[in-house]
């Protein structure tokens, strides 16, 4: 089970096919440079003042860049909460992905009383507080509060997949490849996103819609084929960082005793097989009457997602290099102590 020398972004970029458009917003550097000067080095410079070394990494993985893939036809002001965000979940996975499994209880449900507008960021004792309540405002002006609270609930489902994530590394123990597609299917935060699209459209759909076992399937899908790329190019990186025991590449490995370029393969037809399901499920929705072209927008915009992400992702340092923040780093300042 050696990692023999082969390419994993060679193996991204050739082998990892979607056959859906890929567009970008125009606004990607203009909430590029408020991501880097009103928040990074603005609002919440306090969480890494002394280290800009830290703070230039997070610039660097340019996460309006990556928001503007997801939601390319977004205006500026809607695009703005999206943005603010995909930051928040940078900096939720670097600063919890060493913490204690139980530890994460208390963030979670802290984060989701601020979102659902039962905790004020003031009130709240978790350092992301603040960001939250703001990214509640921004999303207020565009979507009603039935959708803040579906959306609070893919949130919370994030949370939930990172629990268990950090008890099989806590234990340096492997879940099965099924248990681990499971776990991750929730914590790659890809759900909260995909619920965003009606802040890039106007259209909010009715609970029915959403509660559609078909609609369901083809989010899970989604999240499925994310994971299933995220698990190749970021292989190296959960090796430097011990979180193999929730990578699906690894797990492969460690179920299968197969190479690590057997088990990207393996990872690499079980992603395939889901694409396939992906596109018939798309090109046979069923009827949703007067809801049927904004339900076919949707289920358009969430196939942009996968061809955006291949897109964007292998030309980002933060997940082809060494370009991530040291868990020691993000510990020294906002350790275990913060969250108590």
């Amino acid at each position: 089970m050696s990692n023999e020398n082969f390419n994993t972004l060679e193996l991204l970029r050739n082998k990892f096919k979607y056959p859906f458009p890929t567009l970008k917003n125009p606004h990607a550097d203009q909430l590029q440079e408020i991501t880097e000067n009103q928040w990074i080095d603005g609002e919440y410079l306090w969480l890494y003042e002394k280290n800009s070394d830290l703070r230039k990494k997070y610039k660097k993985t340019k996460t309006a860049h990556i928001a503007a893939q997801w939601f390319p036809t977004a205006s500026a002001e809607r695009f703005q909460p999206i943005c603010r965000l995909m930051l928040w979940t940078l900096y939720n996975d670097d600063l919890y992905e060493e913490s204690e499994p139980e530890d994460i209880e208390y963030v979670r449900t802290q984060s989701i009383a601020i979102l659902n507008g039962k905790l004020s960021a003031a009130e709240s004792a978790i350092p992301l507080g603040a960001m939250l309540s703001s990214l509640r405002k921004e999303l207020l002006q565009f979507i009603p509060e039935e959708s803040i609270l579906r959306f609070s609930q893919m949130i919370n489902r994030y949370f939930v997949g990172l629990e268990r994530e950090l008890k099989y590394k806590k234990s340096k123990m492997f879940p099965t490849v099924t248990e681990c597609i499971a776990l991750r299917e929730d914590s790659i935060c890809l759900y909260p996103f995909l619920q965003l699209t009606e802040v890039e459209t106007g259209i909010v759909l009715p609970p029915e819609i959403h509660e559609h076992p078909v609609i369901r399937r083809l989010q899970a899908l989604a999240c499925h084929l994310v994971t299933f790329f995220n698990e190749v190019q970021s292989v190296v990186k959960d090796e430097a960082t011990d979180s193999i025991y929730y990578n699906i590449v690894k797990v492969i490995q460690n179920e299968q005793q197969v190479s690590l370029e057997m088990a990207c393969l393996e990872d690499l037809r079980l992603h395939n097989e889901d694409l396939k399901e992906f596109i018939a499920l798309q090109a046979s929705l069923p009827d949703f009457g007067i809801w049927q072209e904004a339900v076919v927008n949707w289920v358009h915009y969430m196939s942009m997602v996968l061809s955006g992400w291949k897109n964007i992702s292998t030309k980002l340092d933060r997940y082809n290099r060494t370009e991530f923040p040291s868990a020691l780093e993000l510990k020294e300042r906002l350790g275990k102590e913060q969250i108590q």
